[in-house]
């Protein structure tokens, strides 16, 4: 049933292909397609006979308050003087049922007007509809504009938001006052990132819509660290079987946060299994089609979506709208035309406005209140100020065409269209250039794909003491033409999912890595599923969830936590370290020692003991020994140049002097001892003149050797990299040089004592009360022995633990020398002076 109004005379149309219409005449007549029933009837797929009044099913509130909005836009222009004068404005809107096969059939029936039949003759035709306004529905709408397309019949959607009808090549005359999904979708995925939700499961319906919305959401979460848990497709006949498995999977999910893609009747399915099943703390992200849907914010969802955000367009307030619902009986002279009415008076008052109809028949004092029921809601102008929008763009477009001059049109030779046989393809070309403001001050364009600038409240849904949902907008997304858009959300106003006010719900398939560890993606899982894996030695990571660590500088090494990369330990042996102490202060007091007892043989220089030992060789011999103990402080403290060339340098002649006076006390002994042939004068051979110039020989030698060493590959300080137990370290010492002039040094000391101690060992069973050849041949033991155990230790000694080695053989061989030479000369010198005379001496 049509009720029109042509002249002022009421008529009755009848529209075959159309379930229930509303027709106004007028000179350019608008189509409307709106989903008023929500359920299509089932088609008769044997084609056996004709279906005879088949109608739809459940009443949509919000798609009538939709469609009187059309009315209400279409009326309030036609009362305004400044838009199209002397024109006015009818209207033809159609219910859809929500299914693309009616919505198809009405428009197919707009456009032709060959489905549509008068009961009055006097009526008049119907026209033909050259703009259409709709469909609510993405897949209806890509239908009816696949079709109209062929023939240039622009339309303009209120609802439709799927990306693919920005396609200008595919959809050149679809316009809509709806954003694009892909605002939406870049939106939602800044909301994830901005929250911190990397891990989230999505639903979206069976549908263009969803399928597409959930596409442009999953590209423009690429590239980011938020990975999808599952995806859930809700069908459209919501099998009971099917509904309980997703919402199962939904509810056994580790992923918190839940983004949809759904149109109000499949969010309301949906969220009736989520509270059968008890479904809480999960935080739900809606999607602009059923954030502010009244069927879904019911008291009874409270428990599972309280908390919900998500994305609503920008709210409106129309000035007159409200009354204007509130009054539709007084604008009907017979409610038995209207079946649109008909059904709102049962679903408001359960009564019938007329007899005809099974039911109570109503008073004819019922009276619709303003916001007591969804359809005179205009709290939540959203989608309804897309439809006022989408009236005033075409109406502004017709306006344009009025204000056209003859020869500067822009079609051929300059025409201006003809309002009175308006073609739908110039209303396309106008469509794209319109530009103005609404009524309520907004300013309205299209872009060349036929998409307006995209705005968005972001609403959150709170409970208020009445435990009803409220719907306040906590933050804004505007994202003007050629960009992503500006984000901005306050925190401290968001009730989370639950009714939360606390903290951010977590919603991560594995937790950030804290400092010191590195994400190691899980094999065959998402990258947001991770094992934390601690940095190798010498890297690092300083930030939580670090991806790889960091490799640490040169001289720099991890700390123990690998959190911060530290200095390098520096390595050597300092004169702070305990071992360096202990062995300064045993050189010091060996050169202590040798001191005292320079001191004592000198103020005994003429008793026989030293007599008898050639003072001018225990001398000698006295200050080698002390420049063998001072040299070992040369090997303490940070190795530099002259340091490195003193060391070995008066190591290696400190101690070949020591051991040339050995050698020569020894030669002397034993030449002496040896001399019993008659006649036979050795002694001679080995007198004060020639044990000095043999002991400066066998000097000169060892200078030699140090001359050419320092002069063709010096020691020089270098730097060596160990590990241990606490990292690497980096040991600072004397690099050899040449490892021919080293051995050369040692090799010629320990050839000295070799022969030194083989003259001893000859010498040690002279018969004399006191036999220096024995102390002789005890110490040189010592020394030989220190020197061979000395070579593996220096060799397997790590860092400072080197020198340490080598100064503890210098020590330990020097005072061996010492103590085995000296002490028993000190004791008889100053405990035991009745022995030192000559006639003891002399005692065999």
């Amino acid at each position: 049933m049509i009720r029109g109004v042509f002249g002022g005379e009421p008529c009755q149309l009848m529209v075959k292909s159309i379930p229930a219409s509303v027709y106004q005449a007028g000179n350019v007549v608008i189509g409307g397609l709106f989903p008023v029933h929500v359920k299509a009837p089932q088609p008769e797929l044997e084609f056996r006979m004709e279906k005879l009044n088949d109608s739809c099913e459940i009443f949509n509130q919000r798609a009538y308050r939709w469609l009187q909005t059309m009315i209400f836009a279409v009326e309030e222009i036609n009362n305004n003087p400044n838009l199209l004068p002397n024109v006015t404005l009818g209207y033809l809107a159609a219910d859809t049922c929500l299914a693309e096969s009616t919505t198809l059939l009405a428009a197919m029936a707009m456009v032709t007007g060959h489905e549509v039949n008068l009961a009055n003759s006097e009526c008049g035709s119907v026209p033909m509809v050259p703009v259409i306004v709709g469909d609510a529905s993405t897949s209806a709408s890509i239908v009816v504009a696949d079709t109209l397309g062929v023939f240039d019949i622009p339309m303009v959607s209120y609802l439709a938001s799927c990306m693919c009808l920005s396609d200008n090549s595919r959809y050149p005359s679809f316009f809509r006052t709806m954003p694009s999904d892909a605002a939406q979708a870049w939106a939602m995925a800044e909301l994830l990132r901005l929250m911190g939700w990397t891990w989230v499961g999505l639903v979206s319906a069976d549908d263009d819509f969803g399928r597409f919305g959930i596409q442009m959401l999953v590209d423009a979460l690429r590239g980011t660290e938020v990975c999808v848990a599952y995806h859930e497709v809700i069908p459209k006949d919501y099998p009971k079987m099917t509904m309980q498995r997703i919402v199962k999977n939904i509810q056994k999910s580790t992923a918190r946060a839940v983004v949809t893609f759904l149109i109000g009747q499949d969010a309301k399915a949906l969220f009736e299994e989520v509270v059968h099943q008890n479904v809480t703390e999960k935080q739900w992200i809606a999607n602009d089609a059923w954030v502010t849907y009244g069927t879904v914010s019911v008291p009874h969802n409270i428990p599972s979506l309280a908390g919900t955000i998500g994305f609503a367009l920008r709210k409106a307030d129309i000035p007159g709208l409200g009354a204007f619902l509130a009054h539709i009986k007084s604008r009907m002279s017979s409610p038995n035309f209207d079946p649109f009415m008909k059904e709102l008076w049962e679903e408001l008052f359960g009564c019938s406005p007329s007899a005809d109809l099974r039911g109570a028949l109503c008073s004819g004092s019922e009276v619709i209140g303003i916001g007591e029921s969804l359809y005179t809601d205009v709290s939540q102008l959203r989608i309804t100020y897309n439809v006022y929008k989408a009236v005033y763009a075409i109406a502004h477009a017709i306006n344009d065409m009025l204000a056209c001059e003859p020869g500067k049109g822009f079609f051929l030779k300059g025409q201006c269209p003809d309002v009175q046989r308006l073609q739908p393809l110039q209303i396309a070309h106008y469509l794209r250039e319109v530009n103005f403001t609404t009524p309520l001050e907004e300013w309205i364009n299209f872009d060349e794909n036929g998409d307006p600038p995209a705005s968005y409240d972001i609403i959150n849904w709170h409970v208020t003491a009445e435990r009803t949902i409220e719907f306040v907008t906590v933050g804004h997304f505007v994202s003007s033409q050629g960009s992503n858009g500006q984000f901005h959300i306050d925190m401290d106003r968001v009730v989370w999912g639950g009714g939360s006010r606390q903290e951010v719900p977590v919603s991560v398939c594995s937790s950030p890595c804290p400092l010191g560890t590195r994400t190691a993606v899980q094999k065959g899982r998402p990258v947001c599923c991770f094992d934390c894996l601690p940095c190798a030695e010498g890297k690092i990571s300083n930030q939580t969830g670090s991806l790889e660590c960091i490799q640490c500088p040169e001289r720099f090494w991890s700390n123990s936590n690998h959190t911060v990369c530290i200095p390098q330990q520096v390595d050597f042996l300092s004169y702070t370290d305990t071992m360096g102490i202990v062995l300064s202060i045993t050189s010091a007091v060996g050169a202590t020692l040798t001191a005292a007892t320079f001191a004592t043989f000198f103020y005994y220089r003429h008793t026989p003991l030293v007599r008898a030992n050639n003072s001018e060789v225990i001398f000698m011999l006295l200050l080698s020994l002390k420049l063998c103990f001072l040299c070992a402080l040369a090997f303490i403290g940070q190795p530099v140049v002259w340091s490195c060339l003193l060391r070995h340098t008066l190591f290696g002649i400190s101690f070949v002097l020591c051991i040339s006076c050995l050698l020569s006390r020894t030669l002397v002994v034993l030449v002496a001892f040896r001399s019993t042939l008659p006649g036979e004068n050795l002694i001679r051979y080995v007198g004060p003149v020639q044990q000095r110039l043999g002991i400066s020989i066998c000097t000169l030698v060892q200078v030699l050797i140090c001359v050419l060493w320092l002069t063709f590959a010096p020691p020089q300080p270098a730097e060596r990299d160990i590990m241990d137990n606490w990292g690497p370290k980096i040991v600072l010492e004397c690099a050899n040089g040449s490892v021919v002039g080293f051995s050369l040094v040692l090799g010629y000391i320990g050839l000295l004592a070799f022969v030194c101690l083989l003259l001893a060992f000859l010498a040690r069973k002279l018969p004399d009360n006191f036999n220096e050849a024995k102390l002789i041949t005890f110490s040189m033991l010592i020394f030989c022995n220190v020197w061979v155990a000395f070579v593996p230790a220096y060799i397997s000694s790590p860092g400072k633990y080197t020198v340490a080695v080598e100064i503890f053989a210098i020590l330990a061989s020097s005072y061996g020398l010492l103590l085995c030479i000296f002490a028993p000369k000190c004791f008889i010198i100053l405990l035991r002076p009745e022995k030192n005379t000559k006639k003891h001496i002399m005692t065999r």
